[in-house]
């Protein structure tokens, strides 16, 4: 396995729903393989995948896991799959992202009870964004209440009619123990080993599996001229022939298969990899992609350009340059930082010395390995299109190039990053948790590039993608890193700015012997809407010496910083300088500052001030039948709604400012309201005058 040449090698993406049955079908692979002497449970906390504590006392997939299988296919070649198992949870959207944008294909796995869920539609959209391969795997067969028939109806009424299955199950709940093969027309039964003999199909499913296999012949012999003039002859192509024309199908996105599976009896499993090995197309079947700073190209082909750099297509090839794509970091706690990778050119090895592309850091490949889970297994080398594993790569957080080229700027072409929708502040429990911090937050972003940290006001301020989201985040400070934090809620970051304009005079005039300290200045204070601060030096005659000049504007924005009558800083102000007093020998730069300092305040005292709070720019994507409830709850939320319209894929959008005070649970709200069904992004817009009842 470790020397396995890249046209082997497939890597292969289990996404769907939170609780479809990912990682017990991940469990069932690897144990039809060989992998592991016994399947692991979920409920038990024994899966390969879902290793982290705060996965096992969950019971569900937090971040992305990677597994290593070698499978016999039934021609008797050997094939490599990695298996990359991707959390379903809206939280941890951006792990599924980042297995997407490594994989081969998306094995998108559907509850045969539930059915198209929220989690599907996410994982769907993000694959077909990508251009990326899909197979549907309806599991859970052997539950009660499971119904193939209708989660196909599903399926292709929320994907389209493109959805084709090639399995049936004879049988389901209790009784699932055997397949219909549509393009074999034969009946696939098993045993309690999960392992299958074949046999003529039961007449009563010989109709309905007839007359599927004839619409899947038709339609993928049309996209064949070769074999729909021998199909229109009379001649019908053999199951080979078929499965040959569908893998170019799969590959194109032009169909997507739908196969039936039971990952706790392991019906279908067998069959299952058979077809991933069969359908998914190879690296070299696939450029990736990368985007260069310059006009260096990487690989034989480039195309488009933009503000950042070129887009180039990188071909698998193991006789290439090492290209290198570091697509996910986690902290181990004992061997400190392993960075998960893909090799998208050449071929690497261990004690390799290469450059980071994206942040310059020289790096040398310690020890490269494959990862089962939490597992290590050494190897000496990875191939173009492989995936695996290195330890202590102190410079290559999650999203970079890892190539030996000396210069250059490169990184990975990459889906837009999930930006934060959800926030807590956090206090550290101790002075030493407090000094620590800052570093184990910014290991923490570098692992999770959908984590942000920021300041409001004195807070340290956490963001991510949802309450569990940042729950984790915290869980992981304290475990991994040593580090107790309590969270509360973010600060809202207040502004208020002067009311009117005025007019106000600063005076020092101190006298105790020796030098004293005089200086008086008068000023024009006025609103400066959305003009952040302007200092204007009006000042005729000397009244006020010029190398005092920047010590009244030091001492207008002084005030400004430390706050305003309603104890937040002061924003959007002009500070005219017209007139002032100086003493030849008492007058200093403190003086002067300590002057104007004192000025503001008495404008902004005698003028009053307006309160100002941050409004964010809210857009909201669901289906149309909830675009009712969004529009209302966003009114209930001082929201004002710009524009509502209809998005490419048929669903509303709708377009708001909100304040931000309104947002601190909205996300959680949200979902809550459209079953899982939105889509929310928000960024600042700004401040707005607040009304007096919205002060926290």
């Amino acid at each position: 396995m470790d020397a396995a040449p890249t046209p082997t090698h497939r890597t292969v993406a289990l996404v769907g729903a939170s609780g479809a049955g990912k990682t017990t079908l991940n469990e069932a692979l690897l144990h039809r393989a060989g992998v592991i002497p016994r399947a692991g449970r979920v409920e038990d906390g024994t899966t390969v995948s879902d290793h982290e504590p705060e996965e096992v006392t969950r019971g569900v997939s937090l971040g992305l896991a990677l597994a290593t299988l070698a499978w016999r296919c039934p021609d008797g070649a050997q094939r490599t799959l990695t298996l990359v198992d991707a959390p379903g949870h809206p939280d941890f959207a951006g792990q599924l992202d980042t297995a997407l944008a490594v994989a081969d294909l998306a094995l998108l796995v559907v509850s045969a009870v539930d059915g198209v869920q929220p989690g599907t539609w996410t994982a769907w959209t993000s694959a077909e964004a990508l251009g990326l391969p899909r197979v549907v795997v309806v599991t859970q067969e052997d539950r009660a209440r499971a119904d193939f028939r209708r989660v196909l109806a599903e399926l292709r009424e929320a994907f389209g009619g493109h959805l084709w299955p090639i399995e049936l199950p004879l049988g389901e709940e209790q009784s699932f123990r055997s397949i219909a093969d549509v393009l074999s027309e034969q009946a696939l039964v098993y045993d309690d080993a999960g392992r299958h003999h074949d046999e003529e199909l039961p007449a009563d499913a010989v109709d309905e599996e007839h007359r599927m296999h004839v619409d899947v012949t038709e339609e993928l012999v049309s996209h064949d001229d070769e074999q729909l003039d021998a199909y229109l002859s009379g001649q019908e192509p053999g199951p080979a022939d078929l499965e040959r024309t569908l893998a170019r199908e799969v590959a194109t996105g032009e169909a997507v298969p739908v196969v039936v599976a039971s990952g706790m009896t392991e019906t279908g499993v067998d069959r299952l990899a058979d077809l991933l090995c069969e359908l998914a197309p190879a690296p070299a079947e696939r450029d990736a992609r990368i985007v260069v700073g310059g006009p260096e190209a990487v690989g034989e082909t480039g195309s488009g350009d933009g503000a950042e750099g070129r887009v180039l297509a990188v071909a698998a090839d193991p006789s290439g340059e090492p290209l290198v794509h570091v697509f996910r970091t986690v902290a181990d706690a004992y061997v400190g930082q392993v960075s998960m990778l893909k090799v998208l050119s050449g071929v690497v090895r261990t004690s390799d010395k290469l450059r980071n592309a994206t942040t310059g850091a020289d790096e040398r490949l310690h020890g490269l390995f494959r990862l089962q889970g939490k597992e290590h297994t050494p190897v000496d080398h990875l191939s173009a299109g492989e995936v695996g594993a290195v330890a202590k790569l102190g410079g290559s957080p999650s999203g970079t190039l890892l190539w030996s080229r000396s210069s250059g700027r490169a990184r990975p072409f990459l889906p837009p990053r999930r930006r934060p929708v959800y926030a807590a502040a956090l206090v550290p429990a101790s002075q030493s948790d407090d000094e620590r911090m800052s570093t184990a937050l910014a290991r923490l972003a570098a692992e999770d590039p959908t984590l942000v940290v920021d300041r409001v006001g004195d807070a340290t301020v956490l963001r991510g993608l949802g309450e569990t989201h940042l729950a984790v985040a915290v869980e992981r400070l304290a475990r991994v890193f040593g580090v107790h934090v309590e969270t509360g809620p973010v600060p809202v970051a207040y502004h208020e700015t002067i009311a009117r304009a005025t007019q106000a005079e600063g005076k020092v005039k101190k006298q105790s012997g020796g030098h004293g300290q005089f200086a008086v200045v008068q000023l024009r204070v006025s609103p400066l809407p959305g003009g952040g601060f302007e200092f204007v030096d009006s000042v005729v005659g000397g009244a006020v010496p010029r190398h005092y000049i920047s010590a009244v504007e030091k001492g207008a924005r002084d005030t400004m910083a430390a706050g305003g009558p309603q104890g937040y800083p002061v924003v959007d102000l002009r500070v005219e300088l017209y007139d002032g007093k100086s003493h030849s020998v008492d007058s200093s730069d403190m003086a002067f500052r300590t002057a104007a300092a004192a000025g503001v305040r008495a404008a902004l005292a005698e003028a009053g001030t307006v309160l100002l709070e941050p409004v964010a720019a809210v857009t909201v994507t669901v289906p149309p039948e909830h675009q009712g409830a969004v529009l209302t709850d966003l009114s209930g939320r001082r929201g004002r709604v710009s524009a509502t319209e209809l998005a490419d894929d048929g669903r509303a959008r709708v377009v708001a400012t909100v304040p931000e005070a309104e947002l601190t649970r909205y996300v959680l709200d949200l979902r809550s309201l459209t079953g899982g069904r939105a889509e929310l992004t928000t960024e600042p817009a700004g401040y707005e005058r607040a009304p007096s009842a919205a002060r926290t």
